[in-house]
């Protein structure tokens, strides 16, 4: 059974860092076109950020510039670098690939 597993949240301060894991189990090939999405509470899941096929990315404007998507094909894995984070970014953040959602690794950013 293909299973995609988030890690890496956590609580910090404002402006300090965190890298989000997204790894897959399983029989999967790769993890191509990739997306990291987040859901405040009380708000909708939206789009943060995509690494295609080729390793393109795409990121949603409230995080260009603070946050970075990778890939590590051996690993399986992709992630999410975060810095500068904000109040704002709170959230539970998911990866979603191939039809696939991860179940989620909860992010608190607070003073």
């Amino acid at each position: 059974q293909v299973q995609l597993v988030e890690s890496g949240g956590g609580l910090v301060q404002p402006g300090e860092s965190l890298r989000l894991s997204c790894a897959a189990s399983g029989s999967i090939g790769s993890l191509d076109n990739t997306r990291w999405f987040r859901q405040a509470p009380g708000k909708q899941r939206e789009f943060v950020a995509i690494i295609d096929s080729v390793g393109e990315t795409n990121y949603a404007d409230s995080v260009k510039g603070r946050f970075t998507i990778s890939r590590d094909n051996a690993r399986k894995t992709v992630y999410l670098q975060m810095n500068n984070l904000k109040p704002e970014d709170t959230g539970v953040y998911y990866c979603f690939s191939r039809t696939l959602w991860g179940q989620g690794t909860p992010v608190t950013v607070s003073s």
